[in-house]
């Protein structure tokens, strides 16, 4: 089965139930979400088509031997630390992220580095600051920055100890028996 079987199943079930919903209201509600639906398609479709070009290309590009000496399973510190560093780096929203660590994954990158990538992403991503400190200011960036530094790193750690070497579905079960223990 496809892997991206069944959650498109389920979006397409919940964006058909919410279209019916807004055919029953009666108030061209349905064209006005089909209208707004579509503009964002455009605006994003750009990216997404160019963030799968580069997942691909990473996987193509990229020898499998380098990928597992600096960001594969036993790379270790040196791969987490990596990963953080290129999720800090790594500018876009999920879009552009999700697509890179599926390729870097099936390109042979190790569970540590890539949990380490994804968080580091979501916490300190630069691409953010601007508008944070816009918004926000100077200081309060700073504080949260500071406050969320360690944890990239710590998170890659805790998934190379817990998943290292498991298969992540057995690693995703393993850990979803070990919150329903306590």
């Amino acid at each position: 089965m496809p892997r991206m079987l069944v959650p498109t199943i389920i979006m397409a079930v919940l964006a058909i139930g919410l279209l019916i919903v807004g055919v029953a209201r009666g108030q061209n509600e349905h064209i006005a979400g089909l209208k707004v639906g579509m503009s964002m398609t455009i605006e994003v479709l750009p990216l997404i088509l160019f963030a799968f070009i580069l997942a691909g290309m990473i996987q193509v590009l990229i020898p499998s031997q380098t990928i597992g000496r600096w960001i594969g399973p036993e790379s270790g510190t040196r791969g987490i630390f990596i990963g953080t560093l290129a999720g800090i780096l790594t500018p876009g929203g999920p879009y552009v992220s999700f697509p890179i660590v599926a390729g870097l994954l099936r390109a042979g990158s190790g569970i540590g580095t890539t949990v380490a990538f994804l968080t580091a992403w979501s916490l300190l991503g630069v691409s953010r600051l601007p508008i944070e400190v816009g918004l926000l200011g100077w200081r309060f960036a700073a504080i949260r920055i500071l406050c969320t530094f360690f944890f990239p790193p710590i998170a890659g750690w805790i998934a190379n100890l817990l998943f290292k070497g498991l298969g992540w579905r057995m690693g995703f079960l393993l850990l979803l028996i070990t919150i329903m223990i306590r």
